[in-house]
């Protein structure tokens, strides 16, 4: 019997490679307040989703088309007469409405929404497995290849450009990063809680950090302790998987916080 015959096992495999890709990449959208950028993208998932299976291509094709073309839409738009929070609210909120109206005229094709909108990890295949990792991997990659530029686009514009790097091409590796992202968790968390594995990790590590490889890497820490906790925990008390990994990385938030906190006083 091999080792991925064991769907708790796929599971735990599927939701750390969903950590290799989300932590690293969720403390740039900690350091740059992007938290309504990834929900937007999250959100146009289900857009994503209904139209790979109208089209009959693969869905984590069909999601990172479209959430790419969402975090680029957004990016272009933003300064253009609305503040950028509007304009994130509109458009996620709008790409979930439609995600869903589409998905509704879906004939003949048996769809679970709420696996979508939520994540079905516990059913995640050997196939999918290899999706996830490649996904992961490739974020996980990219983010370590610019690094430096990144991080230098991240704390100073001006100073990037001073020193040869272009601000707005490293704004376009972080927004495909960011749909790879996307589309590898869609299954894994679902659209709903990407965000949550996004930036929950990143925040909880950032008191005990000293750098910000420090923080990317107990951010990934943190966030592989909480898929394997969050797992066993969904198995004993019979609760939604997905949902119990963002409730246990919660927890580890409150925790982190209420430590800094103590450490701080004294």
């Amino acid at each position: 019997m091999s080792l991925l015959d064991d769907f708790m096992m796929r599971a735990v495999l599927a939701g750390l490679g969903l950590a290799v890709a989300a932590a690293p990449l969720g403390c740039f959208v900690v350091w740059r307040r992007m938290a309504y950028f990834g929900d937007a993208t999250a959100h146009a998932a289900i857009l994503g989703v209904a139209l790979s299976l109208t089209f009959s291509v693969s869905i984590f094709g069909g999601v990172m088309v479209v959430a790419l073309a969402m975090a680029l839409t957004v990016s272009s738009l933003g300064g253009r007469g609305f503040a950028m929070d509007t304009m994130l609210g509109v458009l996620a909120h709008s790409a979930l409405a439609f995600g869903l109206v589409a998905a509704s005229f879906l004939t003949g094709i048996r769809i679970d929404l709420m696996a979508y909108l939520f994540g079905d990890i516990l059913a995640v295949m050997p196939g999918d497995l290899a999706v996830i990792w490649t996904g992961a991997v490739l974020v996980a990659g990219l983010i370590a290849w610019r690094w430096s530029a990144l991080l230098t686009a991240t704390l100073n514009p001006d100073l990037a450009r001073a020193e040869g790097v272009n601000p707005e091409r490293e704004q376009l590796v972080l927004t495909l990063a960011l749909a790879i992202t996307v589309a590898v968790a869609i299954k894994v968390v679902g659209a709903l809680l990407i965000t949550a594995m996004l930036i929950i990790p990143a925040a909880a590590a950032r008191p005990f950090s000293r750098s910000p490889l420090q923080m990317a890497l107990l951010a990934m820490v943190l966030a592989a302790g909480a898929v394997i906790g969050g797992v066993r925990a969904s198995y004993s008390f019979d609760t939604p998987t997905g949902p119990t990994i963002v409730c246990v990385v919660a927890v580890l938030f409150m925790l982190s916080l209420s430590v800094s906190r103590m450490v701080r006083q004294h």
